[in-house]
């Protein structure tokens, strides 16, 4: 006697678009828009995606791992994207001199950061920027704005990395600019906190 498969779930959630903000489908990516600003993200086949009314209804007939998981990964960056038009993430960072004073300055034709003098350094260092995504210098402190958390956080890294020192003692030449602040997770309140690097 065969055995008879064990029916598997189907994948299904409705996520509502609300406070002002639209969702439309264009040449399979999702559009999300309020105002001026809007947010794209391409969509994967595997999950069918629809908008009704003020939903976004997510759906898939298959269940295995692999539907599971994009099922997930989507409706978490659908659920980001929607908080970000409503509050803009920001992303704080900071920079620190020790041996030469560094100079930043936003090139807004170009769309790029400028640091100049950077351990003496007579070529200044280059990051680009993302036109999705603000940008403001307060002295020593570099806010960055987005509805798109993760062009926010690729645009942060890439300052990062772009002081990043090698061949040279980290524990002397500490000069550099880094992620203080970040949404979910402060490292100022860690580093003002005396009992967490206990």
């Amino acid at each position: 006697m065969a055995l008879k498969k064990e029916k598997i779930n189907e994948l299904y959630e409705e996520i509502e678009l609300n406070d002002g903000i639209n969702g439309e489908i264009v040449n399979g990516e999702i559009i999300f828009k309020k105002e001026n600003i809007s947010v794209k993200r391409k969509l994967i086949p595997l999950i069918d995606v629809k908008i009704e009314g003020n939903k976004i209804i997510m759906s898939s007939k298959k269940s295995t791992k692999r539907e599971r998981k994009v099922f997930g990964s989507m409706r978490a960056h659908f659920k980001n994207i929607i908080e970000g038009l409503k509050k803009p993430f920001v992303y704080k960072l900071q920079s620190g001199s020790v041996h030469f004073p560094m100079t930043l300055k936003i090139e807004k034709d170009k769309n790029e950061l400028h640091i100049k003098n950077f351990l003496g350094e007579k070529k200044d260092r280059i990051i680009k920027l993302h036109p999705d995504v603000e940008i403001k210098i307060d002295k020593d402190i570099i806010e960055l704005k987005s509805a798109d958390i993760e062009k926010a956080g690729m645009v942060a890294a890439n300052i990062e990395k772009g002081t990043k020192i090698r061949n040279r003692d980290r524990r002397v030449f500490q000069d550099g600019i880094y992620i203080i602040d970040k949404p979910g997770r402060s490292y100022l309140w860690k580093r003002k906190n005396k009992n967490f690097w206990e």
